[in-house]
């Protein structure tokens, strides 16, 4: 009788194994699961040009001159520019953008370095010398889809707010 016991309580365990495997398998697959980010860019010229969005992590977002984790450069359409990436990790991320109005692949700037082409940053940072830093503009990007709201500005709007 105790061996039929033993044997009801293997079968028991041997019928809810495949659940509880199961469930640990699927927990790292949700945690991998990527991101969409999909901006909206906001008071777009009608001078046209290109959006330039550069999408950084903390550890490149200082580097001027840094690869961004994700990036797009499409056309621009006066008023709001709808930028979509995909496949992106989780995790914090600052956005980076301007309005390449000449087409020329580069932020245009006066002989003393302010910006003469439309530029934005995540949370509509506005920049005080140098651009805005990484614990101003940081967002987290959750799996799934993710949506952000840019406003570019000028210089005249960065006086114009003082």
């Amino acid at each position: 009788m105790r061996k039929v016991r033993e044997l009801q309580h293997i079968w028991r365990l041997a019928a809810v194994m495949p659940a509880l495997f199961g469930l640990l398998l699927a927990a790292p697959v949700q945690a991998r699961e990527p991101a969409t980010l999909v901006i909206h860019v906001e008071n777009i010229s009608p001078k046209g040009g290109m959006l330039r969005l550069g999408l950084y992590d903390e550890a490149r977002y200082p580097d001027d001159d840094s690869v961004p984790v994700a990036s797009a450069d499409v056309q621009a359409h006066p008023g709001e520019t709808v930028v979509t990436l995909a496949n992106i990790p989780p995790g914090t991320y600052a956005l980076e953008t301007y309005q390449d109005i000449n087409s020329n692949n580069k932020m245009d700037t006066s002989w003393l370095g302010f910006p003469l082409e439309p530029f934005g940053f995540s949370h509509d940072a506005r920049p005080y010398f140098s651009k805005p830093r990484f614990a101003q503009v940081k967002f987290d990007l959750v799996p799934g889809t993710n949506v952000q709201i840019l406003h570019l500005q000028n210089s005249v709007s960065l006086v114009a707010a003082k």
